[in-house]
C-alpha cells in the first residue's frame, strides 16, 4: 500500500492534533498549509518535552541584526594577510575564525540553549578538535560546528582512495612509499526543528601530505576543499536563489567559472545514487583545488567559508517560526532519513574519518539528524508541496540566475 497524504479540507468538530493543522491552514504561510494529516497516531514521542507539537514558534523572536553577516565589509583579521606564517598554521587560525563567528550568528536566534564547546585531544597526540554542539534547542534540534586540527600517517586505504579518484595525486604520490598527512577543517551541519527551515551544510579544508621518509621538505601535495549546500524539506524558490546567489558572489570575487563549475559539481557529489536524487537543492562542492597560488586559494576560503554565514542564517530566521503540522514534521524527518543515507553511504568525509586510526567518533558522526523516519513505500501526493520538493531534487536547476 502506498501512503499518501489528504489534501481534503479539515473538517470541523475534529480532534485537537486536526486542529492545529486547520490553525496552520488559515494562516496560509507557506508550501503545505492548508493540507491535514489523516493518521493522527502517528506521533513522535519525546518524553522531555509535552507541548504541542509546533508551539515553540511562540518563544522566537527575530533579530533585528544578525552578527557577522557582512563579511564584505568587516575588517580581516590578522591571519588574513600573514604571509609569514606558515600556510597550515594560517588555515588553523581560520577554521576556528570561522567557528566562533558561526556559533555567534546561530545562537543570535536560540532563546532557550547555547552551543557546548567539548575540546578534545587526539590519544597519540598528533592533534585536537573542538565541536560546538547543541541538541534539542527551540530552533535548533540539532546542530554542530566542528573544528580538527590533526596530522597522522596516511592509511593504506586512505592513500589508495586519493590517488583513485584524482590523476594528478595519482602521479604525484607512489602506492609503494609511505606518507604523513596534516589536516585543518571546519566541519558544519544545522537541523533546524521547523520543518520549513532548510538543513544546511558547511565544509572547509587543507589538507597536506608529506614524504615519511622527509617531513622537513615541506609537503609534496597540499589542497583546499570543502564547499555548502541546502537541504530544505519544503521548497521555497526565493530562498534557494538567495543562497546560490550569496555563495557565486564569494566565488565570483575569484573567478567567475568557480561557481558554475562547483555548482555542477556539487550536484553530482551529493547525490543519493540509489534514490536517484540529489541530497538537496545543491550549492558548491570543490576538491583538491590547487590550480592558484596558495594565498590566493587562502583567500576565497575565507570569503566562500564566510559567505555562508550570510547565505544561511538569515534563512534559519526566516522560516523559524511558520507554524506547521504533524504532517510537515514527518515529511522533514522522511527527508533526513534521505539525508543520513548520504553520509553513511557515499560521503567521503565520513568515511576518511572512520578510516583514519584513533578517529573521535562523535565528531565524525554529528553531521546526523537526532531523528530520522523511514516510511514503506512513501509517495507524496501529486501536485503536493512534497511532491514539489521531490521534483526540484531530481532535476538541476540554475538557481543563482
Amino acid at each position: 500500500v502506498v501512503r499518501r497524504y489528504s489534501t481534503q479540507q479539515v473538517p470541523k468538530g475534529t480532534s485537537a492534533v486536526t486542529k492545529l493543522a486547520a490553525a496552520g491552514a488559515c494562516i496560509g504561510l507557506g508550501a503545505g498549509i492548508g493540507y491535514w494529516v489523516a493518521k493522527e497516531k502517528d506521533t513522535i514521542p519525546n518524553a522531555q518535552d509535552t507541548r504541542v507539537l509546533g508551539s515553540e514558534i511562540a518563544d522566537l523572536k527575530v533579530p533585528a541584526v544578525i552578527p557577522n553577516t557582512d563579511y564584505e565589509n568587516e575588517a580581516k583579521p590578522a591571519y588574513y594577510n600573514d604571509t609569514a606564517t606558515p600556510m597550515h598554521q594560517r588555515m588553523e587560525a581560520l577554521v576556528l575564525d570561522l567557528q566562533d563567528r558561526l556559533v555567534v550568528a546561530l545562537e543570535s536566534l536560540e532563546p532557550s540553549r547555547k552551543f557546548i564547546r567539548d575540546r578534545w585531544e587526539r590519544e597519540d597526540g598528533n592533534g585536537y578538535g573542538i565541536s560546538c554542539v547543541l541538541q534539542d534547542g527551540e530552533v535548533y534540534e540539532k546542530a554542530g560546528v566542528n573544528v580538527s586540527v590533526i596530522e597522522g600517517t596516511l592509511a593504506p586505504g586512505q592513500l589508495r582512495s586519493m590517488r583513485e579518484r584524482n590523476p594528478q595525486t595519482a602521479n604525484k604520490l607512489n602506492a609503494n612509499e609511505e606518507y604523513d598527512f596534516r589536516v585543518a577543517g571546519v566541519s558544519v551541519v544545522v537541523h533546524p526543528r521547523n520543518p520549513y527551515a532548510p538543513t544546511a551544510h558547511k565544509n572547509y579544508r587543507r589538507f597536506e601530505v608529506y614524504r615519511k621518509s622527509n617531513k622537513e621538505a615541506g609537503p609534496v601535495l597540499a589542497w583546499f576543499g570543502g564547499g555548502a549546500d541546502l537541504t530544505p524539506a519544503y521548497l521555497f524558490e526565493d530562498d534557494v536563489k538567495y543562497f546560490h546567489q550569496t555563495l557565486k558572489q564569494a566565488c565570483d570575487a575569484h573567478d567567475p567559472q568557480y561557481y558554475p563549475r562547483f555548482k555542477q559539481w556539487c550536484d553530482t557529489y551529493f547525490t543519493n545514487i540509489h534514490r536517484d536524487e540529489t541530497r538537496g537543492v545543491g550549492g558548491i562542492f570543490f576538491d583538491d583545488l590547487e590550480d592558484k597560488a596558495p594565498e590566493e586559494l587562502f583567500h576565497f576560503a575565507y570569503d566562500a567559508g564566510s559567505a555562508f554565514i550570510k547565505a544561511y542564517v538569515p534563512l534559519v530566521a526566516k522560516r523559524m517560526t511558520m507554524p506547521y503540522t504533524l504532517r510537515e514534521r514527518n515529511w522533514q524527518l522522511i527527508r533526513r532519513g534521505h539525508y543520513a543515507e548520504f553520509n553513511l553511504v557515499y560521503d567521503r568525509g565520513t568515511k576518511f574519518g572512520l578510516m583514519t586510526p584513533g578517529a573521535r567518533i562523535e565528531s565524525i558522526l554529528m553531521s546526523l539528524p537526532l531523528t530520522a523516519r523511514w516510511e514503506y513505500m512513501n509517495q507524496p501526493e501529486p501536485g503536493s508541496p512534497e511532491a514539489h520538493l521531490l521534483e526540484a531534487v531530481r532535476t538541476t536547476t540554475d538557481w543563482a540566475k
